[in-house]
């Protein structure tokens, strides 16, 4: 799906049933940072006028989903608050080179990846929160941002080949996804989206 190189565990949907509270504050604290990279984005590359407006678009959309999510828990009786981060998004970081272009490159490649993984998570949670009638609400909002999640993956490919050759560009891609595809395999100790 959307250039991942391996699907989502069916451990990480048992750990979703068990912690799923945490999981939906992580969500949250997703949103807020996948405005956050968007944002830091326009930032470092403000004179890439059409690159910006897209950009504007995503940091509007991921904290209108940070709104939503902050009411679900709301909703819910769970308190929004701190939690300590998975490793995922800190090592897809640490891939990225350090040298213009290939640093813009791998900025927008890694934030595509991080979307595409979102979305799969999200079809996921949609299909098995409605299996059975288990959560009829949580499905139906996981189910409502998987459609804009494929947009942004789609979005920040895009962007990338604004700084590099499609070529290079889907080759570099590929070699991000299998680093990611690793990072997934490892899992993480911690109950959270990205785990």
């Amino acid at each position: 799906m959307l250039g991942l190189r391996t699907d989502t565990s069916a451990r990480w949907l048992a750990t979703v049933d068990r912690h799923l509270d945490e999981v939906l504050i992580d969500h949250a604290h997703c949103e807020k940072k996948a405005a956050g990279v968007a944002l830091n984005l326009i930032f470092s590359y403000v004179e890439r006028t059409d690159l910006v407006r897209a950009l504007a678009e995503i940091v509007s959309e991921e904290l209108e989903h940070f709104r939503q999510v902050l009411d679900l828990l709301e909703r819910r009786g769970v308190r929004f608050r701190r939690l300590p981060p998975s490793n995922y998004g800190r090592q897809l970081h640490e891939l990225a080179r350090k040298l213009e272009p290939g640093r813009a490159v791998d900025r927008c490649l890694i934030a595509a990846l991080i979307e595409a993984r979102s979305c799969e998570r999200f079809a996921l949670l949609r299909d098995h929160l409605r299996d059975g009638g288990r959560d009829a609400e949580l499905a139906n909002f996981y189910g409502s941002l998987f459609e804009s999640e494929a947009r942004h993956y789609s979005t920040y490919v895009r962007f990338a080949e604004e700084f590099a050759d499609s070529e290079v560009v889907r080759g570099r891609l590929a070699e991000l996804a299998a680093a990611e595809a690793e990072i997934i395999a490892r899992g993480d100790a911690l109950p959270r989206m990205h785990s």
